[in-house]
């Protein structure tokens, strides 16, 4: 994604009603990515969110969002996605949760980020640049919404390398049928570097999700094959245990290895 190129560009969302209730149930509600509310607390392990503001990037159905407006007392936090669908669930939430004064969600068509210039003290983001191509742009986006001294602290499904996928790999990504714009740890850091950000870290989390997907395929396969069959039925359930299998090869391998990012903007102090 670009902002010359997507910027208003009509956009089909690739996260339905479907999706959403078939990875609540394998993820928890809210959730379109995994490791639940105790991999998000390590992507902000170590940071003050207190009275902040906080920017939710790729926010999906809100689950994330929510749960740093409950755990961390920030000052506000918006949730933003490019797909409506996901909205809507989010704001459904969190006017479930009696969180509204606190927690906003926005959806625009992928482009320019609808925020200022310094607007916000912490960026995160759970697993949702990975749809997003261009990376020198994202991170230059990321960084002009971020007051000086501000904090990105994320998660992103990376590969190992920068060169031609292998064929499991091509494989895996044929089966999530999802647009997926993946690059290497060096790409991350040198597009956060090229954008701004001081004090760059990547760090690797592929020995953690081997063992959780592994367990997912397990339970979608057994404890978990019913409820799932209940929700979305039998046809897409049997569609996504043949996309854990795939994923599963390349974990294995190491080539798909999800990553915690680290970045500061300079100047001001940090959260």
């Amino acid at each position: 994604m670009t902002a010359e190129s997507e910027s208003g560009a009509e956009h089909e969302p690739e996260y339905d009603d479907t999706a959403i209730r078939f990875l609540a149930v394998v993820w928890g509600d809210g959730y379109l990515s995994p490791g639940g509310p105790e991999e998000v607390d390590r992507v902000l392990s170590g940071l003050d969110l207190a009275g902040k503001s906080v920017l939710d990037f790729g926010c999906g159905a809100g689950g994330i969002t929510l749960h740093i407006a409950k755990k961390y007392n920030p000052a506000e936090v918006v949730g933003y996605d490019v797909e409506q669908p996901v909205i809507d669930r989010a704001r459904l939430a969190a006017v479930r949760e009696g969180l509204t004064a606190q927690v906003r969600f926005i959806a625009t068509p992928p482009g320019t980020l609808p925020f200022d210039d310094d607007e916000f003290d912490l960026v995160f983001s759970k697993d949702a640049m990975i749809h997003v191509d261009d990376k020198e742009w994202l991170f230059s986006e990321l960084f002009r919404v971020l007051k000086p001294g501000g904090r990105l602290a994320a998660s992103d499904w990376l590969i190992a390398h920068d060169g031609e996928p292998s064929s499991e790999m091509q494989d895996y990504i044929a089966a999530e049928g999802l647009r997926f714009g993946m690059a290497s740890p060096q790409r991350y850091l040198q597009a956060m570097t090229a954008a701004g950000f001081v004090d760059v870290s990547a760090e690797n989390r592929n020995a953690w999700y081997r063992e959780v997907a592994r367990g997912e395929l397990e339970r979608l396969s057994g404890p978990l094959h019913a409820q799932a069959v209940a929700a979305v039925g039998e046809e897409y359930v049997a569609k996504n245990i043949r996309t854990w299998g795939a994923m599963q090869k390349v974990l294995d391998t190491g080539e798909h290895c999800p990553t915690h990012l680290r970045g500061s903007k300079p100047g001001g102090g940090h959260p």
